[in-house]
C-alpha cells in the first residue's frame, strides 16, 4: 500500500467515521468557508490546489472580472510551466457580462467552452493530481465575493484516480463539455449583441455625494461609520481643551468630508482651509457646500486671480496664503478654525509662515502619511493630539474604498546598479514597450472603458513610453513637474472624459490628485519609499461607479528596494526580515475582496532584496525610532513600539545589546548604567525578549511584586494563565534563570549571578538581582523587556514547546525542549538528548557547501520530507537506530527548515515526523576527493502537512 493510500484511509477515517481518530492527514475532508477571524478563505484553498496539480478543470455558472483576476497571476506562472486547464461557464440570467469572455480568452493555457443548458448553475473545481484528485464542490462561483467575503459553504474532497466519485465528476464534466460551445471572438459578438443584464450596475457610489447646497438639504447629509468616529474622536480632543488635532486617514477614505461635518459641528465665524495645489480647491469647496449648505458667497478661493477675501468658508493655496502681503490683510485672529490639508507638508517654512501668524480656536490637520523621513516632528505641530487614525487594511476591511488586486511582474533584468544612460535605453527599449503591454492588456481593468496612470522614475522614460506606446495604438501623454497647472487639468480633463487612456507621470500625481475614475495604476519604477508607494496606489481606491475594482501592476526588476513592496502592502513597520518574508509567502492579511499577487520569478526577486536589506541598519533604526517618539511626545519604550505596530522589539532591542545601550546613542541626558546592570539587561534581552517561552517571564514578573512565591503558587500562575505547567520545564526555566543552562562563556556576558533563587520549594529574586533593581532607570529597562516578552508571546502557542511555523535557532531548541546544557554548536543537523532529537535543514545549500554534508534533503510532498543522516552513518550507527525507533523508544523528533543561509540562524519549525520504517535504507554520497561514504536515507512523516504557502517558499527553487 502505497504512503498516499495509507494517509487517504486515515483522513476518511477521520472525515466521515470518527472526529477523534489520531492520524493527522492533509487529505481529510474541509469545509472550506471565508472567515476572516481566521484569516481563512476559499480562494487560498483554490490557488494553493492550482500551484500543485497537473491539470485543472472549473465549472463554474459565474464568473466576474474581478474573481477572475485573483487567479490571474497563478494562472500565468502555470502557463509557464506547462500546465493546462479547463473552464465551462454559462450564460444563465445574463450574469456573466461579455468583458469577462473576453478576459477568459486572454488565458493562453486554458479552453474556455459554454454550456448550452438552460438553468447551469454548476460551482464545482477539479485538480489532477500524481496518484489522485482533489475536488472543491458547493456554494462558490468564480467571484471575488465568493472566494473571499461571502457566507459560502464548499466541500472539499480528495479521491484517488481509482476512486468512484471523481469518476463520477469527470464523466459529468466530459459529457456536458463536449455539448458545449467553444469560446471565440465570434461567440462573444454574438453575445454582446442578446447580452441584457438583469442585475443591474451594484457598485456603490462614494458616499456622501450630494448636488444639493440649501441648509436644509445639506443637514440631510449624514456622516458614514468612520467619519463618526473621527468626529467623536475630534469632539473629545477639544472637550480635554485642546486646541489642535491631527486625523491620519487613508487616502480615498473622505477625508474633506469629515473637515466639513466637524466645522459644520463646530459652527465657526470663519474658517480657512489650506492646501498645497490649486487643482484641489473647486472640489474642496464643492464638497463643504454640500455638507455645509447656505449661500454660494459664503463660500469663496484665495489663490491665482480669485480673491474672495471676506468668504466665511475660504479655500487657500499655501503658496497664496503664506505670502506676507496676503498674511497682512487679516488679523492674527481672523479665522477661528483652520483646517491643513496634507499637513504632512507642514514642516515647509511656507505652512510655518501662515501657522506661526493666525491663532484659530482651534487646528485641524489631516493626512494620509504623518510619518516623515525628514525627521519634522508633525505630531509636535499638533500637540500629540492623534484624534483619529485608519490606516489602508481598516479602509479596505470598512469598505471605503475601492478594492484592488496588485499584480507584482516581471520586469526585465534591470539592475539599479546600471549607468544612467545603459538604464534608461533598457526602459524604453522596444522589448520592455512590448512587455508593458502584454502586461496590460493580460492583467486589465475593471469597466467599460481604460482610465490609467503610469508612475516612471523619470521625465525622459514618460515622455518616450508615451510615445512608444501612441505609436502601439494607445492615446496618452506625459506630464511632469515641468507642465503648467492649466496642462495638468487639460490632460486630467482628458483621462477622465475618455479622451485619453493613460497619463505618464512621475510624481506629480503622488497626492493632491483626485480622478475617481482610475481603474487601473501601473508602477514602472523602483520603490524608494513605502510612503510614495501608499500614495501612487491609492490614485485608484477611490470608489467610482464606472469601476469594480483597480488593477494595479508592478513592474518589479533586479531592485535593492524591492523588500520595500510588502512592507507598503502590508502597513509592517516591524524592520524583521522574517515578518516581512510571511507578507510576501501569506497575503491573507489583505481585507476584503482585494488581492495581492506575484509572479514566480518577480516573488523571488522580493525574496533576494529581503535577504539583501540593511534593515537594521543604525540610521534606518534611528529614523524609525525618531517617528515613534515624534507620534509619542517622549522616549518611547520597547512596549510603545509593539502597542504602536512600529519596529519589532527583537530588532530595536538587541541592536546594541539591550535597549538601554540604543537609548544612549540617540538621546542626551539618560542615566549611564553601570556594567553589572548592563550584564543582566543583556541576557533578558537577549534570552528572553522573543517571547518564545512566557515561563521565565511570568516569574520574575510575579517576583518584582511578591517578595517570594512558592512552587505551587507559580504553578497555579501558569494554570491560570493557560500555559503548559510540567515538571521538565519548570527545571528548564530554573536552569536558565540560574544561568546554568548557558556556556561559561555566556554566563560571564550575563554577569555571573543567578536571577532567582530556589529554597524550600519557593522562588525569591536573588539578592544580586534585588540591589540592581534599587536602580529606576534599570527597573523600568528590565520591567519593559518583561512587559515587551508578554505582548510578543501571544503569537507562540504557550501550551507547546515549539509553535508550528514559527522560527527558531538552535539555541532556542535546546531551551524549549528542556535541555539541561545549551548545545547549538554541537547540535550541527540533528543530536538526540532528553528523549527529543531536533533536525535542521538548510533546503538550499549555498555553491560553497562542502560535499560531505551537501545532502539531498527534499520534499516529496508537503506531508513527506526525504532526509539524510550525518555521513559516515549506517543503518547500524547508534543515533540512528534511536531515531529509526524513536516510536517505540518515546523519542519526539521535530523538523526544523529553512530555505537557505541568507536567511540567518532561524529555521521555520515544520513539527514533529515520526521515520517510515519502510524507505530507510542505508545509501553513499561522495565526498569533494571523489570518495564513497555511507548515509542513511529515509523519509520523515510529518504530524501535520506543511502549509501550502511555506512549502511554496522553501520547495521552490531559486532562479
Amino acid at each position: 500500500m502505497s504512503h498516499f493510500t495509507d494517509q487517504l484511509k486515515n483522513s476518511l477515517e477521520k472525515g466521515f467515521l470518527d472526529k477523534n481518530h489520531h492520524h493527522i492527514s492533509p487529505f481529510k475532508p474541509e469545509l472550506l468557508v471565508n472567515e476572516k477571524s481566521k484569516r481563512q478563505d476559499v480562494l487560498t484553498s483554490l490557488t494553493d490546489e492550482l500551484k500543485v496539480c497537473r491539470s485543472f478543470l472549473f465549472s463554474v455558472a459565474f464568473i466576474t472580472e474581478s474573481g477572475l483576476a485573483t487567479l490571474k497571476s497563478t494562472l500565468f506562472d502555470l502557463h509557464e510551466k506547462g500546465i493546462r486547464g479547463k473552464i465551462m461557464t454559462s450564460t444563465y440570467q445574463f450574469f456573466n457580462q461579455p468583458k469577462v469572455f473576453k478576459e477568459l480568452l486572454k488565458l493562453q493555457n486554458v479552453e474556455v467552452r459554454i454550456a448550452e443548458v438552460e438553468a447551469f448553475h454548476s460551482k464545482g473545481y477539479i485538480f489532477q493530481h500524481n496518484e489522485y484528485y482533489s475536488l472543491i464542490v458547493g456554494s462558490s462561483n468564480l467571484t471575488s465575493g465568493a472566494l473571499k467575503t461571502n457566507y459560502e459553504w464548499n466541500v472539499k474532497l480528495t479521491s484517488h484516480e481509482n476512486g468512484e466519485i471523481v469518476e463520477h465528476f469527470l464523466l459529468q464534466f466530459e459529457d456536458m463539455w463536449n455539448e458545449s460551445i467553444p469560446l471565440t471572438t465570434e461567440w462573444i459578438t454574438a453575445y454582446e449583441r442578446v447580452y441584457r443584464p438583469i442585475f443591474g450596475d451594484r457598485v456603490a457610489e462614494f458616499p456622501n455625494r450630494y448636488d444639493v447646497n440649501r441648509i436644509e438639504d445639506a443637514l440631510r447629509v449624514e456622516p458614514n461609520s468612520m467619519q463618526l468616529a473621527a468626529l467623536n474622536g475630534i469632539e473629545a480632543v477639544r472637550a480635554q481643551g485642546n486646541q489642535r488635532a491631527l486625523v491620519v486617514s487613508a487616502t480615498g477614505t473622505g477625508k474633506t468630508y469629515l473637515a466639513a461635518f466637524d466645522v459644520r459641528r463646530y459652527r465657526p465665524n470663519r474658517m480657512l482651509f489650506v492646501v498645497h495645489r490649486e487643482q484641489i480647491l473647486q472640489k474642496a469647496k464643492a464638497d463643504f457646500q454640500r455638507v455645509i449648505g447656505g449661500k454660494d458667497e459664503d463660500f469663496g478661493i484665495l489663490s491665482g486671480s480669485s480673491r474672495a477675501t471676506n468668504a466665511k468658508y475660504m479655500f487657500a493655496t499655501i503658496q497664496t496664503i503664506s505670502k506676507q502681503e496676503t498674511l497682512n490683510q487679516f488679523d492674527p485672529d481672523t479665522f477661528d478654525y483652520i483646517l491643513i490639508d496634507e499637513s504632512h507638508r507642514a514642516g515647509a517654512n511656507t505652512y510655518q509662515r501662515m501657522i506661526e501668524y493666525f491663532t484659530p480656536r482651534f487646528l485641524l490637520g489631516m493626512t494620509a502619511t504623518p510619518e516623515r523621513s525628514d525627521g519634522y516632528d508633525l505630531f509636535k505641530l499638533f500637540d500629540y493630539n492623534i484624534a483619529y487614525e485608519i490606516r489602508l487594511q481598516e479602509a479596505l476591511e470598512e469598505d471605503m474604498l475601492c478594492p484592488f488586486h496588485y499584480f507584482g511582474v516581471t520586469d526585465l533584468a534591470v539592475s539599479g546598479n546600471q549607468v544612467e544612460m545603459d538604464m534608461f535605453n533598457q526602459l524604453v527599449s522596444l522589448e520592455r514597450v512590448t512587455r508593458i503591454v502584454e502586461k496590460i492588456d493580460y492583467y486589465g481593468f475593471s469597466g467599460e472603458r481604460l482610465c490609467g496612470l503610469m508612475f516612471c522614475s523619470s521625465k525622459r522614460e514618460a515622455k518616450r513610453l508615451s510615445e512608444e506606446l501612441n505609436r502601439r495604438g494607445f492615446r496618452t501623454c506625459a506630464l511632469t513637474g515641468d507642465d503648467s497647472q492649466e496642462k495638468r487639468r487639460l490632460e486630467v480633463a482628458n483621462l477622465e472624459e475618455g479622451r485619453l487612456d493613460y497619463i505618464l507621470t512621475v510624481d506629480i500625481f503622488n497626492e493632491g490628485i483626485d480622478i475617481p475614475s482610475i481603474n487601473q495604476v501601473v508602477m514602472l519604477r523602483q520603490t524608494e519609499s513605502s510612503i510614495v508607494f501608499v500614495q501612487q496606489l491609492g490614485r485608484g481606491l477611490r470608489k467610482h461607479d464606472s469601476k469594480r475594482y483597480v488593477t494595479v501592476i508592478d513592474f518589479i526588476a533586479n531592485y535593492k528596494n524591492n523588500y520595500l513592496i510588502p512592507v507598503a502592502l502590508s502597513d509592517d513597520h516591524s524592520q524583521n526580515k522574517d515578518s516581512i518574508r510571511r507578507k510576501v509567502i501569506d497575503r491573507s492579511y489583505m481585507s476584503g475582496t482585494s488581492t495581492i499577487n506575484f509572479e514566480a520569478i518577480a516573488k523571488e526577486r522580493i525574496y533576494e532584496s529581503i535577504n539583501q536589506a540593511r534593515l537594521t541598519d543604525l540610521k534606518v533604526l534611528k529614523e524609525a525610532y525618531q517617528n515613534l517618539k515624534n507620534r509619542l511626545g517622549r522616549i518611547p519604550m520597547l512596549l510603545d513600539f509593539i502597542k504602536n505596530h512600529s519596529m519589532d522589539p527583537i530588532v530595536v532591542g538587541t541592536k546594541k545589546g539591550h535597549y538601554g545601550e540604543l537609548l544612549n546613542t540617540v538621546e542626551r541626558d539618560l542615566p549611564n548604567l553601570p556594567h553589572s546592570h548592563s550584564q543582566v539587561l543583556l541576557m533578558v534581552t537577549q534570552e528572553l525578549l522573543s517571547g518564545k517561552r512566557v515561563h521565565e517571564v511570568l516569574l520574575l514578573q510575579a517576583l518584582l511584586h511578591r517578595k517570594t512565591v512558592t512552587k505551587q503558587e507559580f504553578m497555579n500562575l501558569l494554570l491560570e494563565q493557560g500555559v503548559r505547567c510540567d515538571e521538565a520545564t519548570l527545571q528548564s526555566l530554573e536552569n536558565v534563570l540560574s544561568l546554568g543552562f548557558f556556556k561559561d562563556a555566556d554566563q560571564l556576558k550575563y554577569g555571573g549571578h543567578p536571577l532567582i533563587t530556589l529554597e524550600n520549594e519557593a522562588y525569591q529574586l536573588s539578592s544580586h538581582l534585588q540591589s540592581l533593581l534599587t536602580n529606576e532607570w534599570f527597573y523600568r529597562l528590565f520591567n519593559d523587556v518583561l512587559q515587551s516578552s508578554l505582548a510578543r508571546s501571544e503569537r507562540y502557542d504557550q501550551t507547546k514547546p515549539l509553535t508550528r511555523l514559527e522560527k527558531y535557532t538552535r539555541k532556542d531548541a535546546c531551551r524549549l525542549l528542556n535541555w539541561d546544557k545549551e548545545e547549538q554548536s554541537t547540535i550541527y543537523g540533528y543530536k538526540v538528548k532528553h528523549q527529543t532529537c531536533p533536525i535542521f535543514v538548510t533546503y538550499h545549500k549555498g555553491e560553497n557547501v562542502e560535499a560531505s554534508v551537501n545532502y539531498g534533503d527534499t520534499f516529496i510532498n508537503p506531508e513527506v520530507f526525504h532526509w539524510f543522516t550525518r555521513s559516515r552513518r549506517t543503518t547500524k550507527s547508534e543515533e540512528v537506530i534511536k531515531i529509526v525507533n524513536s516510536k517505540q523508544r518515546d523519542i519526539d523528533v521535530h523538523l526544523f527548515v529553512k530555505k537557505d543561509d541568507d536567511e540567518g540562524g532561524d529555521f521555520y519549525y515544520l513539527g514533529e515526523v515520526t521515520p517510515d520504517l519502510e524507505s530507510v535504507q542505508d545509501t553513499t554520497m561522495l565526498n569533494q576527493d571523489g570518495q564513497e561514504l555511507p548515509v542513511v536515507t529515509m523519509n520523515l512523516l510529518l504530524q501535520e502537512s506543511v502549509d501550502q504557502q511555506i512549502y511554496d517558499y522553501l520547495h521552490e527553487q531559486t532562479h
